[in-house]
């Protein structure tokens, strides 16, 4: 992986960067593992199970939007806020997250959400709790408690998130690229969706790029290089001088491609309540 090769590369880190800092008062380290219902996986046991020492678990879950049906939808400020706060993270933290996917979804959409409310010292550990266990490193169990809440300032930045009236007015509009990161058998509405109840298709005049192609999957799920990055976005037929807005299942992987976006310099907004709110309504367009 080399680093260096970003345009941002501060936003990754590796397991050989972060081992010299697990004491550093300045950097928190959080679990944001996050596995789909049908898996049957505990994220929460697995993390008093094992975890990278002195992390802290965030729930995708519960730091959210609970008073709506769809998942993990973001919070408002004032929410995510007291929820960072009670972690014991305040402003000046860095704070460094993975999951046990290798950071293919739960961890980008975490690095998402403090950038979305102005937390810019936030990065993504490469390769996540996969790397960390193939490199035998140091591991503990049980929960990880800190001594005291901090107090956290969140301000929401708009340009990086899209709400359904938003994506329902591009398809007339067609001003911001829509970019599917779901499998092209689920784009396409020939593969079933994981969630039941959803309608199969996609949401008109969105493109379709799956996230994996983004992602080394022979390396623990590291994003790829700068140029492959930037090549596979130009042969889905992306414009990277056009605005581009991402969108997946429930608005989790659709952050590898806001992330991948963001270390070859530029920029995604995410459809937050992505397929899972579109393809679940009977009042919205849908081709296949």
């Amino acid at each position: 992986m080399a680093v260096s090769s970003y345009a941002r590369p501060e936003s990754l880190v590796a397991t050989d960067w972060l081992v010299t800092r697990l004491d550093d008062p300045d950097v928190v380290i959080l679990d944001a593992s996050w596995h789909m219902p049908a898996t049957k996986r505990d994220a929460i046991a697995e993390f008093r199970a094992r975890h990278i020492p002195g992390a802290r678990f965030f729930n995708i879950d519960t730091i959210a939007n609970t008073t709506v049906k769809l998942p993990h939808m973001a919070p408002d400020e004032e929410t995510f806020a007291r929820m960072v706060g009670a972690l014991g993270i305040d402003n000046h933290h860095h704070a460094v997250v993975y999951d046990a996917n290798g950071g293919a979804g739960a961890a980008m959409r975490a690095w998402w959400m403090f950038r979305l409310f102005g937390h810019t010292r936030v990065s993504v550990l490469a390769g996540g709790f996969g790397k960390w266990l193939a490199e035998t490193r140091r591991v503990e169990s049980g929960e990880t408690t800190q001594s005291h809440a901090a107090v956290f300032y969140a301000r929401i930045d708009p340009r990086l998130i899209r709400s359904i009236e938003d994506v329902r007015m591009n398809i007339g509009s067609g001003h911001e690229q829509l970019i599917d990161v779901r499998s092209a058998g689920r784009f396409a509405g020939t593969e079933p969706e994981p969630r039941a109840g959803l309608r199969g298709g996609h949401i008109p005049g969105s493109t379709n790029l799956p996230f994996p192609v983004l992602l080394d999957p022979a390396n623990h799920m590291v994003p790829r290089s700068a140029k492959d990055i930037a090549r596979a976005i130009d042969q889905a037929g992306i414009d990277r001088n056009r605005p581009i807005v991402a969108s997946c299942g429930s608005g989790v992987t659709a952050c590898v491609l806001a992330f991948a976006l963001h270390l070859i310099g530029d920029e995604a907004a995410v459809y937050d309540g992505s397929w899972t709110e579109w393809g679940g309504r009977a009042d919205v367009p849908i081709e296949t």
